[in-house]
């Protein structure tokens, strides 16, 4: 405990639910957090070391504890999240108001008309949205410009005006767009239909539209006006298209939300889609920087809290992928298999590909930042302690028991430092033993660095299972280095990840951005090391075959290898391509050797 002033404010706090308030020595607000139990949760910050570094700050920051008691856990869910919006402490997850979403609104008037607006005015309005973007907001009024004839000008409406003849009809009436209600050829009654079954549309609800269609269509028809049905059949097929290409699922769902998050070390995404009639009517993704390191159910619940009051969201139910708390008047579902399943899947995919996009964008505009998310996850994943800043990785090569060498790559700030790699010869091992070629590269790789003072690496890669990394660790122990360096080896066929001295090994997500740096990391290693045993066994061959040519010394020998690389490029070069290197009388030699060879 800090102080005996804390201590004291601590045991007076109640045991019931509630938002507590940290404050530090200049009174200006740190954090804000809810509660089941008051008092057992502000004591938790206090009475242990925390795992991430922000937290101990914001801890030894704290001066005063201000606390709001309330009746229920879903009353310190609202508050906690209206105090943050109002108060934007400086350790809390920020979350922006919802000011420029645009909505569509049915206005209160006679012959009400209906529009997008960014600004909701008290007057008895309905106002459906908000919607998350103008392009959405304009595909429906199109739909609905199409289905239904309504007015576009701002014109009052009355029944005296009408009566007095005040307006005459414009440009809308004569082109169809308007069936003239300003001159009264347009009954209240029959406008009020049409504004009914637009609110209806506007919730999701396409059945009565298409009832209300196809039986005028069918009396039309039976009427012998044709013509008009057809009109009426092509309302039909825009309504169904647009129906088909938002129905996902059945079409019985329906007033149900749905919440996924994906996160990483430092965001998390939480996608929201609202389904209704089995159609989806709404999505948005909201991203949210994390400040203390906080849990994907902390996480979900405050996002789910803040887009419930942005969208005015009044779903007694929610699909998640995980249980929540809101309170017991919502009813919480996760889904295991079926239609919800599907839909909460197709959420998490929407959260993955907004998450994508948002590192793609940061990989471009700061890309120092990304690469300390990559960094503080790899730690994370890993269980390292310290971030990988500097990364190791050998791998052995030898085909067929020939010229066996080994391939060491270097990663700094997760990216490939090509000038740091390095190629060795294996000395001491005879024969193709991948365990003693493993044990002498790596004593020989950081003997040196050892004797040079040059920095050591955060972590090393081993490519291979447990006979390998053992192997490594003789001469990690050798130079003293047990502890100082983190190792860990890399199975080829399951990517199992194995630690000294733990027999079971870690898999990673085969998604996880930690898994594909090791996966780069190991094919580097072994390309490196192929193309070096490549160029070792063509050596090699070139050697033979050029100390078999008659009058062809140590001196011409190395110029040719030097030049032509292999046997093949050598065979394939005319005399006057050699005579270049050599000489014309040794080419002479070296042609006439090839054509009777």
């Amino acid at each position: 405990m800090q102080n005996s002033t804390l201590q004291l404010q601590i045991q007076s706090l109640p045991d019931g639910p509630g938002v507590y308030q940290y404050y530090d020595k200049e009174d200006k607000i740190l954090y804000v957090g809810k509660a089941k139990n008051l008092k057992k949760r502000v004591a938790s910050y206090f009475n242990k070391i925390h795992d991430t570094a922000k937290t101990n700050v914001l801890v030894k920051k704290i001066v005063t504890i201000k606390h709001i008691v309330v009746p229920t856990e879903t009353d310190a869910l609202l508050l906690e999240n209206n105090l943050i919006k109002t108060l934007q402490p400086r350790y809390n997850v920020l979350l922006r108001d919802d000011k420029t979403y645009p909505w569509i609104c049915i206005k209160k008037e006679a012959f009400p008309r209906i529009f997008p607006t960014r600004r909701m005015v008290k007057d008895g309005s309905e106002y459906f949205g908000p919607y998350t973007s103008f392009k959405t907001v304009n595909t429906i009024l199109e739909l609905i410009k199409e289905l239904y004839p309504l007015r576009t000008c701002n014109y009052d409406l009355s029944k005296n005006n009408i009566e007095a003849h005040k307006f005459k009809v414009c440009l809308e009436y004569h082109i169809g767009n308007c069936k003239g209600p300003c001159e009264g050829f347009e009954l209240l009654e029959n406008y009020q239909k049409q504004v009914d079954a637009i609110r209806e549309i506007l919730k999701g609800n396409f059945k009565e539209s298409q009832r209300e269609f196809k039986k005028l269509m069918n009396d039309l028809a039976s009427e012998m006006h044709f013509e008009e049905a057809q009109k009426i059949k092509e309302k039909i097929d825009v309504l169904e298209n647009y129906q088909s290409r938002s129905t996902i699922i059945n079409p019985k769902i329906t007033n149900i939300d749905v919440f996924s998050i994906v996160s990483d070390e430092s965001a998390a995404f939480i996608n929201f889609l609202q389904i209704s009639h089995g159609s989806i009517i709404r999505s948005h993704t909201l991203e949210i920087k994390k400040k203390l390191d906080e849990s994907d159910e902390e996480l979900l619940e405050l996002a789910i809290i803040e887009l419930r009051d942005r969208f005015h969201l009044l779903s007694k139910e929610i699909i998640v992928p995980f249980k929540v708390d809101l309170g017991e008047y919502i009813k919480i579902t996760v889904p295991q298999l079926g239609d919800k399943k599907q839909i909460l899947d197709l959420s998490i995919r929407n959260a993955k590909f907004y998450r994508i996009e948002q590192l793609k964008q940061l990989q471009i505009v700061d890309p120092e930042r990304h690469s300390n998310r990559i960094m503080a996850q790899m730690q994370k994943d890993l269980r390292l302690t310290e971030e990988p800043r500097h990364i190791e990785c050998f791998d052995n090569s030898n085909i067929q028991g020939t010229n066996p060498v080994s391939a060491c790559v270097v990663f700094k700030e997760g990216k490939p430092s090509k000038k740091d790699y390095r190629h060795f010869n294996i000395k001491t091992v005879v024969g193709p033993d991948d365990f003693a070629s493993m044990e002498e590269v790596v004593y020989r790789r950081y003997k040196r660095m050892l004797d040079e003072n040059q920095p050591l690496p955060q972590l090393i890669i081993i490519d291979g299972g447990k006979g390998q990394l053992s192997s490594a660790l003789k001469s990690i122990d050798e130079l003293g280095l047990r502890g100082k360096i983190a190792i860990i080896g890399i199975a080829k066929r399951l990517e199992e990840l194995f630690y000294p001295g733990d027999s079971v090994p870690l898999y990673l997500d085969k998604k996880s951005e930690t898994l594909k740096v090791i996966q780069q990391l190991r094919n580097e290693a072994h390309r490196f090391g192929i193309t070096f045993h490549r160029d070792k066994r063509s050596q090699s061959a070139l050697n033979s075959s050029i100390e078999s040519i008659p009058g062809i010394g140590e001196k011409t020998m190395l110029s040719l290898i030097q030049h032509f690389k292999s046997v093949k490029r050598l065979k394939l070069a005319s005399e006057k391509e050699i005579s270049d290197v050599v000489g014309v009388s040794k080419a002479k030699k070296i042609t006439d050797f090839y054509k009777t060879n």
